[in-house]
Parts: C-alpha cells; structure tokens; sequence
C-alpha cells in the first residue's frame, strides 16, 4: 500500500471535509442532469416500453410529442403496411381535453387540462406498451373507462374507481399506471372504442404517429431504411432506439436546461475547488513535521509533490464513489414520489472526470506548502 493512500486511510478524519465536498459537487450536478433528463424520459416512456419495432412520424419531426408535427396522411398507412416484413400498422390518436373531478361535500374540486392518449384494448396490440398488464388492458375495454398515471392522481383529484368529468361527459379511472409522469399536462390513456364515444377519435385525412410491427426475425434498422428509400418526402420512418436518441438531443437543446445545467456546473467546480483546496492544504500543514522528517530521510522534493498528487486522486476517488452513493439515494426518493431521473452513462462520466479534475487541481494549488517543510525545523 502506497504513503498516500495509508494517509488516506488512517487520516481520513482529516480529508473528510475535502471528500464531503466533492460528493456534494457531484450531486448538485447530477441531479440536476437526472431530473432534466428524467422528463425527457417521461417524454419517451411511450417509445421506449412500445411493441413497435418502427415507427412512422412526419418528415420534420423530432419526436413522438413536442417534437414538431408528427402526423402523417392517412394513405401512408397502407403503404407502409405493403412492406414484406410489416405484420401491423396502428396510428397513435388522441386529444386534448378539459378535466374535472366529481365531489361530494366540501371534496377539493381539481379543473385540468389532459392529454388522452389512445390505445388499442387488445393484448399484443402494438399500441399497447410492453409493460402494460392484461388486467390494465381489460380494464380500458369498459366503455367510458380511463387510467391515470398515478403521479397524476392528486393533480386531477381522483383515486381508483372514482368518476370524473372529461369535456362534458362522464369516464370512470379503472386503473393506474405507473412510470408515465407528465411535467405538463397530465395525461391519461383511453382505448380507441372509448375515444370514438367521446367523439374524438380521427378520422379526417391526417393520422398521428404509425406505429409499425415486424415480423420475427426482420431487422428494423433495414426496414425503416428501406421504408425511407419510398417515402417520397411524405413521412420519415424511425426505430425505436434513434427517436429515443433524437428527443434526448432535442431535450439538451432547450436553452434554459443549457442555462441550468451550466450554472450547477459553474457552482459545483467553484465549491469543489475552493473547500478540497483549503482541506487539503490544512492536512498538509497538520502533517507538516512528517513531510519535513521525510526529506531529512534524503526523500525528494519531487517525491514529495508526487504524494500530495497521489494523496489528491484518491481523494478525488472517494468523493466520486461518495457522490454516487448520495447520487443513488437521491434517485431513490425521487422514485419514491414517482418521478423519474435518468442519467446517460457519458454525462455521468464527464461528472467523474470534472470530480477527479477538481481533486487533482486542488492537490497542485497545495503543493506550495511543501516548502516549508524545513528538516532544520524539527530542531525547534
């Protein structure tokens, strides 16, 4: 075991301070990039847990919502389904649609706006998504019947089986879904039948995003080229993992996340740097005589400035596996209140490189202090 990581760990009373800040710099920034990117993964829980192997969307959209206009002309739908590797095409339809909930007595009364989302109410379908129970399917087959993601459920009043208003006409919640939050409008899901009973389904020239199954063994990535090499300019067909990629880009491109994101960067470095600097530089002077008995050993000064630098990366390796713990705990309430936080493994990875950059850079603003270890000072 190496003078510096020894240090490390019988000292480590000493370099706590230092590491606490590095774990708290990284969680300042981590969790912001988990919360920002956690909505944007709300945005896409759609794509992500869809039976659909490709999906069809208007030439310039970037997304399956919010992502520009993302519907195409109703007689793209055949054309798609004539590929021989094609075995389904649904449309995703919807609506928009004004909420209340049904009280008795002095209840809180909740007025929303919604998106409605609708599904196919048959297993397998390939609106349906992957996570989505048969009894939650069952469920949606009663006329009238809605789910409701349950970070939605105080928003719009409701629980379980109660009734509500949804634009004039009564819908009952038959289930709760969990993992679909919405940071906007809350959203609920209906089958296409209960859509067309509330008078909303489409049916004029256009239709919402096609989703589209293969066959079993076909290569998606092959049959949406091949799909786009027909299209003509009238749609542009996506898999699933590039549309999940392109609303991720398009999410970092929104200018107040940028501003956020560099802020809590921009503050984490400056506490990292300013707390881990003048902890490691009060270590240094407490372990002053050790330094000074070293080099009356003949040790280096050279030598002696490699410590301090070994001592700063594993400083900087403990804050990172302290911030990950802090990070993970973190993560865990969130979930705990229903939302979601992702974090994309490069960003993580530039975090843990801004980490160990703040500890090194620390440990080389303390190595003035070496200078005044004086072997002619343990004489005093």
């Amino acid at each position: 075991m190496s003078l510096a990581l020894s240090t490390l760990l019988y000292e480590w009373r000493r370099y706590m301070a230092a590491i606490v800040a590095l774990a708290f710099s990284g969680l300042l920034v981590l969790a912001q990039v988990g919360m920002f990117m956690g909505i944007g993964k709300a945005f896409t829980a759609t794509i992500d847990r869809a039976r659909a192997d490709v999906m069809v969307l208007a030439p310039g959209a970037t997304g399956l919502f919010n992502g520009g206009p993302s519907g195409v002309p109703r007689r793209v739908m055949p054309m798609v389904n004539s590929h021989p590797d094609v075995v389904s095409v649904a449309d995703l339809d919807g609506s928009w649609g004004r909420w209340q909930n049904i009280v008795e007595g002095d209840g809180p009364r909740k007025s929303e706006g919604v998106q409605v989302s609708a599904i196919d109410a048959v297993p397998g379908a390939v609106t349906v998504p992957t996570d989505y129970s048969p009894a939650l399917i069952e469920a949606l087959r009663q006329p009238f019947g809605v789910a409701v993601d349950e970070t939605s459920l105080n928003r719009l009043g409701v629980k379980l089986g109660d009734k509500a208003i949804y634009n004039g006409k009564t819908v009952r919640v038959v289930a709760v879904t969990r993992g679909y939050p919405n940071m906007m409008n809350a959203g609920i899901v209906v089958s296409r039948d209960t859509l067309r009973m509330l008078g909303e389904a489409s049916n004029g020239e256009r239709v919402g995003p096609l989703m589209v199954g293969l066959r079993p063994g076909a290569t998606p990535e092959v049959v949406a080229a091949q799909l786009n090499a027909g299209a003509r300019g009238q749609y542009k067909a996506w898999t699933r993992p590039e549309l999940a990629k392109a609303g991720e880009a398009a999410m970092l491109q929104e200018s107040f996340i940028v501003i956020m994101l560099g802020f809590s960067l921009f503050l984490g470095i400056l506490i990292g740097v300013s707390i881990t600097w003048q902890t490691l530089r009060g270590a240094i002077m407490a372990n002053i005589k050790e330094f000074a008995s070293l080099r009356a050993l003949g040790v280096s000064m050279g030598s002696l400035r490699g410590i301090v630098m070994e001592l700063s990366f594993w400083v900087g390796v403990v804050g990172i596996l302290a911030s990950g713990v802090l990070t993970w705990g973190v993560s865990l309430l969130a979930r705990s209140f229903g939302m979601t936080m992702a974090f994309p493994i490069p960003m993580v990875a530039g975090v843990c490189i801004m980490l160990l950059v703040i500890a090194l850079a620390s440990g080389f603003l303390s190595l003035g202090v070496l200078k005044k270890s004086q072997p002619a000072d343990l004489l005093r």
